[in-house]
């Protein structure tokens, strides 16, 4: 930070509060999570707010002579752990155990969204140092409100860096991505996969194409009224078959087609113009981000799945020149569709000693623990690069201490985009 420079802090409780054009201006990396009208969206269907447990509080850094926003850092203050993705239920049970008060506590990350991308927002003008007072400035104001902890969850690589420097601990899971390895077509990426694996792929989609099941991408502008209803419903029939509340409320996909249409992106399954099953994207540059999933209720038919979550999502994404395409949390079940294993960081703070040391030598242990799976899974890849048969399902999970709480749980084939499995059970997700 520059001596000529004065910055000041505040708190604002709402994304109404901010000016969108200077909240947008902040570099916010190649997700599109954290802008302006994804909150705004949230908040305006009321799926965030005191009565959901999430309560916005972004920390802002202004220039004290220009009253320009320099950076921000999206938290909220939480009374549960649900909508996470980086698990701490276990930390929470160790907590009340010995009488240690766990909530509420501050979270900085994109609510119900487990994509990494940037935290701390950066205006093009400012520097590290305006990075390191807001994290400082962010664990400052923890400790004034009394609040038992601060996680920042799926924090890019540099941002870990601050974050270690500033006091917090790093946090290492892992995800499934896939990424662009130079090819151009579908045939090429097709053509690389191992001979089995290239078979699966498809039979899977034949038996789609065979029940007269059309499979298409349709951007958010170009989508008709019965896409967007058919997203919002697939959503709420996910997670009402799963005996879980949606975490978006009704009018959050009408919001977003209004506001935030450019980046929204639907899988459709169809047939005589009806939408059987579809998937939810967003987008922004080159990156593709698979969020929800889901069927009407009298739908069954094999492959449906994997063709509207992965196999057109990944055709599209090479003719788009898309490099990165996140499918969500967990499923080792993509590994077989090209999903390699991805480093996800966090970072933590915890008030109590008596919690922090736990807290410390789990973080410890766990980093081990997913160092080990990611190396075995990467090894498991589907592509045509030896004769090794894949991993059985679930088997890495066999060499885990007992009742070790770690953030990579086992997931059915069946099982959605990005769903999340917790104690207790999360919503599903994708």
């Amino acid at each position: 930070m520059s001596e000529q420079r004065t910055v000041s802090i505040s708190i604002a409780e709402s994304i109404a509060d901010l000016p969108h054009e200077q909240w947008d201006r902040l570099d916010h990396g190649r997700s599109p999570f954290t802008r302006y009208a994804f909150f705004e969206a949230m908040e305006h269907s009321k799926s965030v707010g005191p009565k959901t447990g999430w309560q916005p509080f972004f920390v802002l850094a202004w220039d004290g002579t220009s009253d320009r926003l320099l950076g921000a850092v999206p938290a909220w203050i939480k009374s549960h752990s649900y909508g996470e993705y980086i698990f701490d239920w276990a930390w929470a049970r160790g907590a009340q155990a010995a009488g240690i008060r766990y909530y509420p506590k501050l979270v900085v990350a994109v609510p119900f969204t487990p994509v990494t991308g940037n935290r701390i927002l950066l205006a093009p003008e400012a520097d590290e140092a305006v990075a390191k007072a807001l994290a400082k400035t962010t664990m400052d104001a923890a400790k004034q409100l009394g609040l038992s902890s601060v996680h920042w969850l799926f924090v890019s690589e540099p941002e870990e860096l601050t974050l270690r420097t500033t006091g917090y601990w790093p946090r290492l899971t892992q995800q499934y991505h896939w990424t662009n390895q130079g090819w151009t077509t579908n045939e090429e990426f097709l053509a690389s996969l191992r001979s089995k694996r290239r078979r699966e792929v498809r039979r899977e989609q034949r038996m789609v194409r065979d029940a007269g099941i059309t499979v298409r991408m349709i951007e958010g502008p170009d989508m008709e009224d019965r896409h967007w209803a058919a997203a919002d419903a697939f959503y709420r029939h996910t997670c009402g078959r799963k005996w879980n509340d949606p975490y978006f409320e009704a009018g959050f996909f009408e919001r977003i087609r209004e506001t935030f249409a450019d980046h929204f992106v639907f899988c459709a399954a169809e047939k005589d113009g009806d939408v059987l099953a579809g998937s939810v994207f967003f987008r922004q540059g080159d990156a593709l981000y698979g969020r929800h999933w889901g069927r009407r209720e009298h739908v069954r038919v094999k492959g449906l799945h994997f063709d509207v979550c992965y196999h057109t999502p990944i055709a599209w994404a090479i003719e788009q020149g898309i490099q990165l395409y996140e499918a969500g949390a967990q499923g080792e079940h993509k590994v077989a569709r090209g999903f390699l294993p991805a480093p996800i960081r966090s970072a933590h703070w915890v008030a109590d000693p008596r919690l922090a040391g736990g807290v410390r030598r789990f973080l410890a242990d766990e980093r081990e623990h997913t160092q080990v799976i990611m190396s075995v899974l990467d090894g498991q890849a589907p592509f045509r690069r030896g004769d090794d048969g894949p991993l059985p399902a679930g088997a890495i999970h066999e060499s885990l201490p007992p009742g070790e709480a770690i953030a990579i749980e086992a997931e059915a084939p069946q099982s959605d985009v990005g769903e999340e499995h917790a104690p207790p059970a999360e919503p599903d997700e994708a």
